[in-house]
């Protein structure tokens, strides 16, 4: 039950519907005692920065972000930590912007990089990935071409299309996610190539919301919680 004591965390984005963000938070603040929501926001970008101002105005203590504003969110920050933020942390009237979204990809080794895509969610990643990274995107270089490296990192909402096949030499993260839990494309065939590391969009979920949780609480993230609700084993 959301009471008058509640406080409030938003997800803006559009679209947010299919997002699992919401269930997940919800978990992580029940497992806390925290009297807290997280609730889902469609934002259009045109409404972009009064909406933001607006969930300051409201007592919101934060919010994620997701497609398609994550960069220009960082835009609006009083502070960003770089030029694609994910996480709003409201202190005193002030926008401070996080990027939670390079601990997606931490611990996965590698030296040539095949990103697919080049909007917010790619460049969130940047920071965190080797010094030779191939970007692909339809509006550049296309197909994406991994034949050189030895990780893929598709960036993109496509869940059903396979861009690029990978093979064993890879390791394969992938953002995108279904809600039903059905792999994407891309990770059945990592699966099925015998991938030595495998990052599913569930995954990194958990990853970049059990930062973006500790951002806001001050807390440590319930991760098992997390990642039970998604379907994934604790």
């Amino acid at each position: 039950m959301i009471g008058g004591a509640t406080r409030l965390v938003g997800l803006v984005g559009d679209p947010v519907a299919g997002s699992l963000s919401p269930r997940m938070q919800n978990a992580a603040f029940a497992a806390r005692g925290l009297d807290w929501a997280y609730v889902p926001l469609r934002v259009a970008a045109e409404d972009l920065e009064t909406a933001v101002r607006g969930l300051v105005a409201a007592g919101f203590v934060g919010a994620n972000v997701t497609i398609p504003h994550k960069l220009a969110v960082a835009k609006r920050c009083d502070e960003a930590d770089g030029d694609s933020v994910n996480t709003l942390v409201f202190q005193g009237g002030r926008i401070l912007g996080f990027n939670t979204d390079r601990e997606i990809v931490a611990g996965v080794r590698g030296s040539r990089v095949c990103l697919i895509g080049a909007g917010g969610a790619a460049r969130a990643l940047m920071p965190a990935l080797p010094d030779h990274v191939r970007i692909f995107s339809r509006a550049s270089a296309w197909p994406p071409d991994a034949s050189e490296a030895d990780v893929i990192v598709n960036a993109t909402p496509v869940t059903d299309e396979l861009l690029v096949r990978p093979d064993a030499k890879h390791s394969v993260v992938d953002l995108a996610y279904r809600a039903d839990g059905r792999p994407t494309a891309l990770i059945q065939a990592a699966r099925e190539a015998g991938c030595p590391v495998v990052v599913d969009g569930r995954e990194a979920l958990v990853r970049q919301g059990a930062a973006s949780f500790e951002h806001w609480t001050g807390m440590r993230a319930p991760v098992s919680v997390m990642r039970r609700v998604v379907g994934l084993p604790a």
